[in-house]
């Protein structure tokens, strides 16, 4: 988010009272020697003024009939770093100002990156003024930026001017390294659908109302961009922050876009399911791609993007990243304004780790039950190396004979394949003396299949032993055991955040005669629901057999 204060009238207003672009919201006259009458009378900036007479100021992002040279000589304060004749091409700026999204390029990159509100002085010390288009800038004794001043502090009844050697550079932000370079163009044109607007009534400067209606002399308006505030957490317009960013280019970022964008594939039925798919994919590719760097304690030994949460330590660090087959081994280094950019031909993240990670739904966390029939589940915590997150769900039949099943709801699955898996308890894990008796039982999987259709799989495997299909399933009773319930399981759709996720489910069921009691625990510890994550296979074959 950025606060850029345009100089507006009410435009409601406007139909009442006569009205300029600038002149009529300030007081005052225009005294001698002010800075345009400064700048205009040094033949070194001929070329400078002639540029700020061709082009307008820009209002919400309208052209106006204002031109710069116009509102330097208003009674508003200025600095301006104007730079000397032929160390720019005016003819080709002055050609842009002919329309509107020209002399929009103009004002933000050349005329703005050279003027700043009020009067700064350079002294003895180093200071940072942000200039009109936001950039910062650091004025030190003889030099702007790095920029040699011909002639400084020359004070004018309107604010100060500063004859420059050559023209300031401009240096984009992470934001517009996105979205304004020919080759990101794909990702930029993304990022731009969610800009927007917001009016900044706290900081804007009323002056009375006509007909009951505020009319503000200095509206501040506050661009939003709401893919990267909300979606990605990070600031990139900001010129007061400071971050990394790791981007692939060219055919490296279009594969891993496609491999992604197949994980987030919605029913046909779902409103704006394109829409939705591409937001999500786009968040996906830049999910550990971000580093804030006023959190990094050594960012050469490890990196934590802003997606690092301290709940799951071994995701989003990357250690040694410049280190051969690092994150940044290798990237091209470009500076930006509020950080750096690193440019890699290959997309460097691995999505099993990133946005495509292995889904661990815990069993003591038993708001993720749907139903249960026939049995009480109770929540219970356990210390051990083998047992994850400490805790797991205990489920105790009704009755020696009940057959039970527990639903579980199944959160945030990509349309990919998973192996689906069950880790499992032993009795004697809480008493020594329990019998070693396996588990059997039943597993289904409900999910959404591409036309948004209720759908719903009976887990089964090739029993080898006996050469048939079963869909009973079996447990080592004398460890912590991971059961497979199904390999390589598609989900043709994904459910991340809709609404739908009642019907993405995992149900486990005792499947047991009341003689097998013998043979088999009725009732069964689970420490956990695991997805992981496979190669998906090909559309020709669906992975899930029995359907």
């Amino acid at each position: 988010m950025k606060a850029i204060h345009y100089i507006l009238s009410a435009t409601i207003a406007c139909s009442a009272v006569a009205c300029t672009d600038w002149d009529d919201h300030y007081e005052g006259t225009v005294a001698e020697g002010g800075l345009w009458q400064q700048m205009s009378q040094n033949s070194e900036l001929s070329d400078f003024c002639e540029v700020l007479e061709h082009t307008k100021l820009f209002r919400m992002h309208k052209k106006t009939k204002a031109s710069y040279a116009e509102i330097l000589n208003s009674g508003q304060s200025f600095t301006v770093m104007a730079p000397v004749n032929g160390t720019f091409n005016k003819d080709s700026l002055i050609a842009l100002t002919e329309t509107a999204q020209g002399d929009s390029i103009v004002e933000k990159f050349f005329v703005k990156n050279h003027i700043a509100r009020s009067a700064n002085s350079t002294t003895a010390t180093e200071k940072t003024i942000h200039m009109m288009n936001d950039k910062r800038v650091t004025l030190v004794p003889g030099s702007v930026n790095g920029i040699t001043v011909k002639q400084g502090n020359i004070h004018a009844k309107n604010g100060i001017l500063n004859v420059m050697e050559k023209q300031l550079p401009y240096y984009y932000n992470l934001y517009e390294q996105m979205t304004d370079r020919a080759e990101f163009k794909a990702v930029g044109d993304f990022i731009r659908s969610y800009d927007r607007e917001e009016f900044d009534q706290a900081n804007s400067v009323q002056n009375g109302t006509i007909d009951g209606v505020p009319v503000y002399i200095d509206s501040v308006m506050i661009e939003r961009n709401d893919f990267i505030t909300n979606y990605l957490g990070a600031k990139l317009t900001s010129e007061d922050s400071t971050y990394w960013m790791v981007v692939a280019k060219g055919e490296g970022w279009q594969k891993a876009f496609d491999q992604a964008k197949a994980c987030f594939a919605y029913p046909t039925s779902e409103a704006k399911a394109d829409s939705l798919q591409l937001l999500r994919t786009y968040a996906a590719m830049f999910q550990d791609a971000i580093f804030t760097m006023t959190t990094q304690k050594s960012p050469t030994d490890s990196l934590r993007s802003l997606n690092y949460s301290a709940t799951y330590p071994e995701y989003s660090v990357f250690r040694k990243p410049f280190a051969p087959g690092g994150l940044l081994d290798g990237a091209t280094k470009t500076v930006s304004s509020n950080g750096v950019l690193y440019e890699t031909n290959d997309y460097r993240l691995d999505p099993t780790q990133t946005y495509n990670r292995k889904m661990e739904l815990e069993g003591e966390n038993t708001g993720y039950i749907i139903s249960s029939e026939k049995c009480t589940y109770t929540s219970r915590s356990l210390s051990a190396d083998s047992i994850s997150r400490e805790g797991y769900l205990d489920i105790q039949p009704s009755s020696n004979t009940a057959n039970w099943s527990v639903k579980f709801r199944l959160d945030n699955v990509k349309s990919t394949a998973y192996d689906v898996c069950a880790v499992l308890l032993p009795q004697n894990i809480t008493d020594p003396k329990a019998a070693a008796k396996p588990y059997q039982f039943k597993a289904e999987i409900g999910y959404i299949d591409g036309n948004g259709s209720k759908k719903s799989y009976s887990c089964s495997w090739l029993d080898e032993k006996n050469k048939k299909q079963t869909k009973f399933n079996f447990n080592d009773p004398l460890r912590v055991d991971t059961v497979l319930l199904a390999k390589d399981f598609v989900f043709p759709t994904c459910n991340i955040y809709d609404q739908t996720n009642e019907y993405f489910y995992l149900t486990l069921s005792c499947s047991m005669s009341a003689a097998e009691n013998r043979k088999y625990s009725r009732p069964i510890y689970i420490d956990c629901i695991l997805l992981k994550p496979k190669a998906r296979p090909e559309e020709t074959e669906s992975g899930n057999e029995g359907e």
